[in-house]
């Protein structure tokens, strides 16, 4: 048969989808692993990822996690750290840290090959690190200094003050870091988390070519870790009024926008339609506000919406930057289009463009198992599985503009979103 390049391929829409749960182990010391196994890529991803505890930290103390984290590969007991680099570059591996407010990880990117070369020695960050002051007092000063430049960009201290007003400023959520943050921590302080608060209810996310042989030393090596088990509060968030926050800045040319409010948990039989609410008004390319404030009125560059995750409940926030002259003009714009589709139904021409932009987005995001792991991983801590990515790809395959209206009139009412202005 003879392909006929002169036309585009038929457009379908699949009818279903069916993502496997990963494989579940169980290690020594009680750390579950999940395993999603792909035997024809010798890459590996090995993460940890373990919960931040932020309840024991005091206020001044609360780069702590960040600092340990992050001084980790700058020596252990047998290498110091320029050997440590070179060490994983010789193996082609990669360690990759991050600090979050809700949860920390430690994750070894490296081949099947090498993986029993590396896997002692990055066990080995996670008990015999050694936090030397020389390299602290490097870390503390890079920090102050990015803390001071990024305070004077108007999107960032925008998002730093609409996280304050959004989770109130004496919550972990809504802390903003500053110099004298940074001149509190002292090496005592990342010692003690290191040994009490690195690894809280660990839980272990692999993927890539792994067999038996590595399965086991992942247990010899890391299922004789010492862990800790504690019950982080869980934090119930409610929207309440909230007068507008203006951050003068004179010598400004833009003005940074941001809008927002808590939203519900992902197990709320709202959530997928709240996600398309979003997508319509400002969640890509082709949104609402794209048009009306970037495209036909100029204000700005770029205009969007989007869902921040939280595993008790997610909110809502839009981010622009713009025009000072415009701001007041730029927000009215906002919420009038927040007002239509609240009483306006989403035409049937939109519907489909929105539906075929949404699940053509969706699907892209499961191309490789590394992403695959990491959206177990994003609905696995909001106590789902992968039933929520089927459940997502029905409503979206099948959402009426009535849904859009339901959710719009519930969910987003004017007393109750946030506004922060900086500049």
């Amino acid at each position: 048969m003879t392909l006929d390049r002169s036309k585009a391929p038929e457009f379908l829409i699949p009818q279903d989808i069916h993502l496997p749960n990963p494989i579940k182990r169980t290690l020594p010391n009680g750390v579950h692993l999940y395993f999603i196994p792909t035997p024809v890529i010798d890459a590996i991803r090995l993460e940890i990822n373990s919960e931040t505890q932020n309840s024991s930290i005091s206020a001044d103390k609360k780069l702590t996690s960040f600092f340990t984290l992050h001084m980790m590969m700058e020596g252990t007991k047998s290498m110091n750290g320029n050997e440590l680099d070179d060490f994983f570059d010789f193996y082609a591996s990669e360690v990759e840290v991050h600090a979050g407010f809700e949860n920390n990880s430690i994750a070894l990117i490296t081949t099947k090959k090498h993986f029993s070369k590396v896997i002692p020695v990055f066990r080995s960050l996670l008990t015999e690190a050694t936090f030397p002051e020389k390299e602290l007092a490097k870390r503390k000063s890079q920090k102050a200094l990015n803390i001071s430049i990024q305070r004077e960009k108007t999107a960032v201290r925008a998002s730093q003050l609409f996280r304050q007003q959004l989770f109130g400023q004496d919550h972990p959520y809504g802390q903003i870091a500053e110099e004298a943050d940074v001149e509190s921590i002292q090496r005592d302080d990342l010692l003690k988390y290191y040994e009490t608060s690195l690894l809280i209810n660990p839980e272990i996310f692999l993927t890539g070519n792994v067999d038996a042989e590595e399965l086991a030393l992942i247990e010899t090596y890391l299922g004789s870790l010492i862990i800790n088990k504690d019950n982080n509060p869980a934090y119930i968030f409610e929207n309440k009024p909230t007068a507008r926050l203006y951050e003068d800045r004179k010598d400004a040319l833009q003005s940074s926008i941001r809008i927002g409010c808590h939203l519900i948990p992902k197990s709320h039989p709202d959530y997928h339609a709240l996600t398309v609410f979003n997508t319509i008004l400002g969640g890509y390319f082709g949104s609402r506000l794209i048009k009306n404030i970037r495209e036909d009125k100029g204000h700005t560059y770029g205009i969007y919406s989007t869902i921040g995750s939280l595993q008790g409940a997610d909110y809502w926030v839009i981010m622009a930057d713009v025009q000072k002259a415009f701001v007041n003009e730029v927000i009215e714009e906002i919420y009038k289009e927040i007002n239509l589709l609240k009483t306006t139904p989403v035409s049937a021409e939109e519907l489909e463009v929105v539906k075929n932009y949404m699940i053509g987005n969706f699907l892209s995001t499961f191309s490789s198992s590394f992403e695959l792991i990491n959206k177990f991983k994003s609905i696995h801590l909001a106590g789902l599985d992968m039933n929520f990515y089927e459940d997502k790809l029905d409503f979206i395959r099948d959402f009426k503009a009535e849904d859009i209206l339901a959710v719009a009139q519930k969910y987003f009412l004017k007393d109750d979103l946030i506004e922060v202005i900086v500049g």
